[in-house]
């Protein structure tokens, strides 16, 4: 019935709506690119830096006290292995990568073969896919004690277990969208690896947004592989990534919460403007410099 002259669609859905009584997408120009344009039916309005938005610094920045971190053994996770970790829901790991491309779990099994004394963590989201999972790793020749799942944790115990890890790996066909912000946030380096709808793109700009994105985001399935080898054997590399990740969380856009708020609203005014003016809606940049809207 379109009760507001302006209708925007923003995070309850990573895609286009396909409606056209929906304006406007809020998104930004690494999970949209204008030369994709033509797959959502809405206008895109592109936020600076990242379009996720988040609080960490006010609800969890407990979880930056190293003194509080737990220990690999309260999970019972092996304190000797290399600890690969993905904590996506399973239902990413779709048929379709199953029996097409085999993205992700095909993708782990090969990095776990070739990365010596390695393991791969993964949650019980939902506990039904464990034993297939099991079962499909095993004939891809993975040994039952390199996969290990846990159950699901409340949310600040969550983000602090995550950095026990040492890589998180990325589901390519659906990403890491707030599981991505709380490694990121735990200080846990991730290789992900976008494809062209929205859902596929939001890791890599949450990396991006970090401002050591560039090292986490790769363009192939073989560099997907290869980055994630070539990290875990090398981990001064692997460290280094991860301290110049640790050290940027507190001034970086991606946990600026102030700082998007006001390009947002940059936002909003650039919108409203359009349409006083008469306009049909288009597509919108947003830019901290602009300070019509400032």
């Amino acid at each position: 019935m379109q009760p507001a002259p302006i209708q925007i669609s923003y995070m309850g859905f990573p895609g286009t709506t396909g409606a056209s009584y929906i304006h406007y997408l809020v998104t930004d120009e690494f999970v949209s690119p204008l030369h994709f344009s033509h797959i959502y039916s809405e206008k895109l309005v592109h936020l600076p830096h990242c379009y996720f938005v988040n609080d960490y610094k006010q609800k969890n920045l407990d979880v930056l006290d190293p003194n509080g971190l737990p220990k690999r053994s309260d999970y019972g996770l092996p304190e000797d292995k290399f600890l690969f970790a993905c904590f996506n829901q399973l239902y990413k790991m779709d048929p379709d990568i199953f029996t097409t491309c085999l993205l992700a779990i095909k993708l782990r099994c090969n990095i776990l073969k070739r990365v010596p004394n390695s393991a791969l963590w993964l949650l019980r989201f939902p506990a039904a896919g464990e034993t297939r999972l099991r079962a499909y790793a095993t004939q891809q020749g993975v040994q039952p004690d390199q996969i290990i799942f846990t159950d699901v944790a409340m949310k600040s115990e969550h983000i602090r277990r995550s950095a026990l890890a040492d890589l998180f790996l990325d589901t390519p066909l659906c990403n890491a969208h707030t599981t991505g912000t709380d490694v990121l946030w735990a200080g846990l380096p991730m290789v992900t690896l976008p494809l062209e709808k929205m859902a596929t793109r939001v890791a890599g700009s949450l990396c991006l947004a970090t401002g050591v994105g560039e090292e986490m985001i790769v363009s192939s399935l073989k560099e997907y592989e290869e980055k994630a080898v070539s990290l875990a054997l090398n981990r001064p590399k692997l460290q280094e990534l991860s301290d110049k990740l640790k050290a940027a969380r507190m001034t970086c856009p991606l946990f600026d919460t102030a700082r998007w708020v006001r390009n947002l609203e940059r936002a909003y005014c650039k919108m409203w403007s359009v349409y006083r003016s008469g306009q049909q809606p288009r597509h919108i940049r947003v830019t901290e410099n602009d300070e019509e809207f400032a």
